[in-house]
């Protein structure tokens, strides 16, 4: 019998199999994509030099004290270490870890600075090169905040793919899985939907003034810049670019505790194909489960709550197992670089 006669025949068994064997794979529930809970560690340099992992109150990442210090929740390794031995599915934001072991989480996530830009000695380097020394000093993932902004207005107001922003550079080249786009929205309220050119949804909670409506203007240069596109409009837009992922912030949730943005989760993870990481809120495990009941979520990122050991890790798996929710039970064991001082 010919390769193409085994072909043939496995091709035929295929499309006309009765046998037990399919009846058996056909049978019982099927097993669902387990939703990752990720540990972000925001990690910055504070008044004194030293590296600090922090976190923002609505994005101001400094304590309201005499002092307007830098707000210092522990040192970057060790607590990544933590999260390694808690169970964190992944570990999302880490910004230029130096001396960072070679244990690491199922994924890594490198964020901030990936632009074009020009060193002191005036050497220039491209988007693309700042990427691929993270990529070579480990990372899985890279996420691009403003300069997908800037990509998305631009592809939406001419209909034209250049190829030359960094999101369509970056995923032409190590592909789109590799590529997370952060979005940094503001909830802006409104009477009536019809009065913005966005993309408008009714809110659960009315805002301040009785407003049933709102739109998610999404934001720049750390959530300091309100730009003229909305957050279903720039997640639609980056899918098309080439973005594998969405990080999805908001910022009126950001440090709150409340629980995370569902309208506004809801709305980008109906609105795209590729996977959506909820972000900003939590505060409890049952925000967790939440999430992924009423929206299509892929995966929930918390920080503080994590950082101040207010709900482990563990705990956020446990509910979520108990609420029926799928997730992963055991870390992976894999052992590859993590990201090491870039040398640009």
């Amino acid at each position: 019998m010919t390769a193409s006669d085994v072909g043939l025949s496995i091709l035929k068994r295929f499309l006309h199999s009765k046998s037990s064997i399919s009846k058996r794979l056909t049978q019982g529930n099927a097993s669902k994509l387990a939703k990752r809970v990720i540990a972000c560690l925001d990690v910055r340099t504070n008044d004194k030099g030293d590296l600090v992992v922090t976190k923002g109150d609505q994005y101001d990442v400094r304590e309201h004290t005499k002092e307007n210090e830098v707000r210092n929740l522990g040192k970057p390794v060790e607590l990544a270490r933590q999260y390694y031995q808690d169970g964190a599915d992944e570990a999302g934001n880490f910004f230029y870890i130096p001396g960072l072991p070679s244990w690491r989480f199922t994924y890594a996530e490198v964020g901030g600075g990936i632009r074009d830009f020009t060193d002191a000695n005036g050497r220039h380097y491209t988007s693309l090169e700042v990427a691929s020394e993270y990529f070579r000093s480990g990372a899985d993932k890279i996420s691009i905040g403003s300069d997908a902004v800037y990509a998305a207005e631009e592809y939406l107001r001419t209909g034209v793919k250049t190829g030359k922003s960094s999101l369509e550079q970056i995923s032409r080249v190590y592909g789109n899985q590799a590529v997370v786009v952060s979005i940094d929205p503001r909830r802006v309220y409104l009477k009536t939907p019809e009065e913005v050119e966005f993309k408008a949804v009714k809110i659960t909670n009315p805002g301040p003034n009785g407003e049933e409506y709102a739109w998610y203007q999404c934001t720049v240069s750390g959530g300091r810049e309100g730009r003229p596109i909305g957050a279903f409009e720039l997640a639609k837009a980056v899918e098309e670019l080439g973005a594998g992922e969405i990080l999805l912030n908001c910022i009126d949730c950001d440090g709150q505790g409340k629980g995370f943005d569902i309208d506004l989760i809801k709305l980008i993870s109906d609105a795209v194909s590729i996977p959506v990481i909820a972000s900003s809120g939590a505060g409890k495990p049952e925000h967790f489960s939440e999430v992924f009941e009423k929206t299509n979520a892929s995966a929930a990122l918390a920080a503080g709550i994590f950082h101040r050991n207010e709900v482990p890790i563990q705990a956020v798996k446990k509910h979520l197992s108990k609420e029926g929710i799928e997730v992963r039970t055991n870390v992976a064991t894999s052992l590859t670089q993590t990201v090491q001082p870039s040398t640009i």
